[in-house]
C-alpha cells in the first residue's frame, strides 16, 4: 500500500492501523492486483487513513461527473441557467414577421416540448399571427461533434443523445431517436407556432446573424438543481453537455476538449494533484479518461470545506439503500442512509467515491478488461460499510 505525498496512520496509532488492516481486506477480491485504487480520508483531522495505488492512473466510468460538477459550479456558479432564444431575421410588419425566426439554443440538456411553448406563447403576446420565412435551428452554440472521444460506436444514442448545441427532448421524437436534433427542433417549433395559430413556412437548420434582435428567450432550472439530477441519476447527457457549456462560456469554444481544459483548470486552482488525470468527455464513458484515487480524494476533502458547494453536491450523491443509483446496495447494515457516493459502471471500470456520514471521504476504482461489476461492488460496499463502522465507534 502506499500513495506519494500521503499521510499514512502511525504505527503507535492501533486504532488507525486497525482500520487500515480492516479496509485493506475489504477491499481484497474486488479486482486484480495493480488494477485497483483506494484512498479514504478522515474529514475531521485530513488524515489518510488508507491509501493503495492512489497516485495510479485508472478509468473512472462515472466518476468522471465528479470534477465536472465541481468545475461546473465554479464556473457558472449554483444559479447559472442555460437559455435558448427565438431571434428574428428580418421585421415585424403589423401582425406579420417578415423573415426566418431562428431559435437559437444555447445547450440546454433539460429543454423540452414545453420550454418551446413558452417561446410560441411569447411570440404570440407579440402580436405575431404569421411568419413569412422558415424556422430555422440554430445549434452553433457547439461543435458539430456529436459524440466525445474514446466512446465505443455503440454509445451514441444508446448511452447518450446527440450532444448537440440545440436539443428538445433529449433528442427523441415518439420514442426513436431522431437523425438531426436541431432540425427537430426547429421542425417540433414550426408546428407548435401552427398549433397556436401562427402561420409558419418550414423547417431548416442554420445560423442566426449576429445583430438580429432576441424576440423571446426561456430558461432552464438553475444548475445547482440540474447537477443533483444528474449526480443522482448518472445522467451522461447532462455531463456531456456541462462539459461543452464551460468550453462554450468559460473556454475556447463549444466543444468537449474546450470544456474539458476549464475543468483541469478548476481543479488545479484547487490544489488538485492532476499528474495522470486526463479529462476526454464529461460522462465517464470514454476509455481514454484517466483518473487518480489522489485527485477524487483530495476533491471530496475540497468540495467538504466548502460551505456553498458541500450542501449542493453532497445532496446529489445517491444514498446507499436508499436512492438513485445506490437504491439497490447496502440496503441493509451500517452503510444504509449512512453512505453518499457517486457510483460508476462500464465494461472497463467499477467505482464509488463520496462521504461517509461527516466522518469520511472515500474513493474505490477498480479496472479490468471487463472488469467484474459484482465482485467489484461487493468489494466497494464492504470497504464503504467499514468506514461506516468506523464512524459509528468514534
Amino acid at each position: 500500500m502506499g500513495g506519494a505525498a500521503l499521510v499514512v496512520p502511525g504505527a503507535g496509532d492501533a486504532s488507525a492501523v486497525s482500520l487500515e488492516a480492516s479496509l485493506a481486506h475489504a477491499l481484497r477480491g474486488g479486482a486484480p492486483p495493480g488494477a485497483a485504487a483506494a484512498l479514504a480520508v478522515d474529514l475531521g483531522t485530513g488524515q489518510t487513513v488508507f491509501a493503495h495505488n492512489a497516485g495510479l492512473a485508472v478509468v473512472p466510468a462515472s466518476n468522471e461527473k465528479l470534477p465536472i460538477s465541481y468545475a461546473a459550479l465554479v464556473t457558472l456558479g449554483p444559479n447559472y441557467r442555460f437559455g435558448t432564444d427565438v431571434v428574428g431575421e428580418g421585421r415585424q410588419v403589423g401582425d406579420v414577421w417578415e423573415g426566418r425566426l431562428v431559435l437559437r439554443g444555447f445547450g440546454d440538456p433539460s429543454l423540452t416540448t414545453a420550454g418551446l411553448q413558452r417561446l410560441v406563447q411569447k411570440l404570440a403576446a407579440q402580436g405575431i399571427h404569421k411568419v413569412t420565412g422558415d424556422i430555422v435551428g440554430d445549434a452553433s452554440w457547439f461543435d458539430d461533434r456529436w459524440t466525445a472521444p474514446g466512446w465505443k460506436a455503440s454509445f451514441a444514442g444508446a448511452e447518450s443523445p446527440p450532444l448537440s448545441g440545440l436539443v428538445v427532448n433529449r433528442a427523441a421524437r415518439k420514442q426513436r431517436l431522431v437523425a438531426n436534433p436541431p432540425l427537430a427542433a426547429a421542425a417540433l417549433f414550426d408546428r407548435l407556432l401552427r398549433s397556436a395559430g401562427i402561420e409558419a413556412r418550414g423547417a431548416e437548420v442554420g445560423r442566426a446573424p449576429a445583430a438580429a434582435p432576441v424576440l423571446a428567450t426561456v430558461q432552464s432550472q438553475r444548475l445547482s438543481l440540474i447537477l443533483e439530477r444528474m449526480d443522482e441519476q448518472s445522467d451522461n447527457f447532462t455531463a456531456e453537455m456541462i462539459l461543452k457549456e464551460l468550453g462554450a462560456e468559460a473556454g475556447a469554444a463549444g466543444t468537449t476538449a474546450a470544456g474539458a481544459a476549464v475543468v483541469r483548470r478548476d481543479l488545479g486552482a484547487a490544489h488538485v494533484p492532476l499528474e495522470g488525470v486526463r479529462i476526454a468527455d464529461g460522462s465517464g464513458l470514454s476509455s481514454l479518461d484517466r483518473v487518480t484515487a489522489a485527485e477524487l480524494g483530495r476533491l471530496l476533502v475540497v468540495i467538504w470545506k466548502n460551505p456553498v458547494f458541500r450542501p449542493l453536491l453532497v445532496r446529489s450523491l445517491p444514498v446507499a439503500g436508499e436512492s438513485g443509483t445506490l437504491a439497490g446496495r447496502m440496503t441493509t447494515g451500517p452503510g444504509r442512509g449512512v453512505v453518499r457516493a457517486k457510483t460508476g459502471t462500464t465494461d472497463l471500470s467499477c467505482a464509488l467515491s463520496g462521504y461517509v456520514g461527516s466522518r469520511y471521504a472515500f474513493v474505490v476504482i477498480q479496472n479490468g478488461d471487463p472488469v467484474n461489476w459484482t465482485t467489484a461492488r461487493n468489494a466497494q460496499d464492504r470497504f464503504a460499510e467499514t468506514l461506516a463502522l468506523a464512524a459509528r465507534r468514534r
